[in-house]
C-alpha cells in the first residue's frame, strides 16, 4: 500500500453534514491522524476504523474542531491500556494541556491530563520530522487568529496541509516553484471575505498551475452549491481515501 489521505471529515467548525476537518495519513507501517475535532471519534467509527490502529496525532491548533476530541480519544485509550503518540508545536503544549482540561468531561473515568493516555512529543517548526519509513512532517506556522499559534504542515516534502489559516500567496507560490510542491490541500471559505480564513475568491485568484495542485477542504454545507465553480480546484469528500 502506497501513502494514502483519508479525510475523516471536511466540514468546517459550523458544518452540520459533514465531519470536522480531520484526516489520516496511511502508510504500511504507521497511521497519522490530523487534528482530533469533537466528531472524530464519529467520524473514524463511520470510516470503519479504529482510533487503536492510530500511531500518532498531530494538533495543528487549538479550536474544538481539530483538537475537541481529544479527550473522548484518551477515554478510548485508558479503556484499553492503550497509549499514543501526541505531536504538537512546542508553542501549543500548555495551551493544549489547558484545552484537554477545558474539554474533559466531569467524569473519573476520564484520564486527568494529557500525560495519562498519551506521549506528548513537540515538535519546532522548520524541522522536518521522520515519523516512518514513508511519512515526513514538518510544521510551518501560518496565520489564522492574531495572538493563537496555528500550524500548517509539509507532508514528505511535496504537499501542503493548511491548517486554518489567512490566504497566504506569496507562501504558497514559493513552495510551489522554490520547494517543489505539487499537491495543496487548503481550507476554503466558500462564501464571503476571508478575514480568519482563506475565501473561495482569494483561491481562484492564483495562477492556473497552482489552481490545478489545490484540493479544497474545511468547507461549509453550502458546497453542493459550489460544485463546478471552482475553476481547476476539486473537493476532497469525507471518509473517501486518495492516494499521495
Amino acid at each position: 500500500m502506497a501513502v494514502q489521505l483519508q479525510m475523516l471529515g471536511t466540514g468546517d467548525a459550523h458544518a452540520k453534514h459533514y465531519y470536522n476537518n480531520n484526516g489520516l495519513v496511511l502508510s504500511p507501517d504507521y497511521t497519522l491522524l490530523i487534528d482530533c475535532g469533537t466528531t472524530a471519534p464519529a467520524a473514524i467509527k463511520a470510516a470503519g476504523r479504529s482510533f487503536l490502529a492510530v500511531d500518532a496525532v498531530l494538533v495543528t491548533h487549538l479550536h474544538d474542531d481539530h483538537a475537541g476530541g481529544l479527550p473522548e480519544l484518551s477515554l478510548q485509550l485508558t479503556q484499553t491500556g492503550s497509549r499514543m503518540t501526541l505531536l504538537a508545536a512546542e508553542a501549543l503544549d500548555e495551551p493544549l494541556r489547558e484545552s484537554f482540561l477545558k474539554n474533559r468531561p466531569d467524569d473519573t473515568r476520564y484520564p486527568r491530563s494529557l500525560d495519562e493516555a498519551f506521549d506528548v512529543k513537540l515538535l519546532k517548526p522548520d524541522i522536518a520530522y521522520v515519523l516512518s519509513a514513508e511519512i515526513t512532517v514538518k510544521l510551518i506556522r501560518t496565520p489564522h487568529i492574531r495572538g493563537k499559534d496555528s500550524y500548517s504542515l509539509l507532508l514528505n516534502s511535496n504537499i501542503f496541509y493548511s491548517a486554518d489559516i489567512i490566504f497566504q500567496p506569496e507562501l504558497l507560490l514559493k513552495l510551489v516553484r522554490k520547494h517543489g510542491v505539487s499537491r495543496i490541500f487548503h481550507e476554503c471559505q466558500l462564501t464571503g471575505k476571508g478575514v480568519i480564513h482563506t475565501s473561495l475568491h482569494q483561491l481562484l485568484s492564483l495562477p492556473a498551475d497552482i489552481r490545478e495542485m489545490i484540493s479544497l477542504m474545511h468547507y461549509s454545507d453550502e458546497k453542493p452549491m459550489y460544485e463546478g465553480k471552482t475553476d481547476e480546484m476539486t473537493f476532497l469528500e469525507q471518509q473517501t481515501v486518495y492516494p499521495l
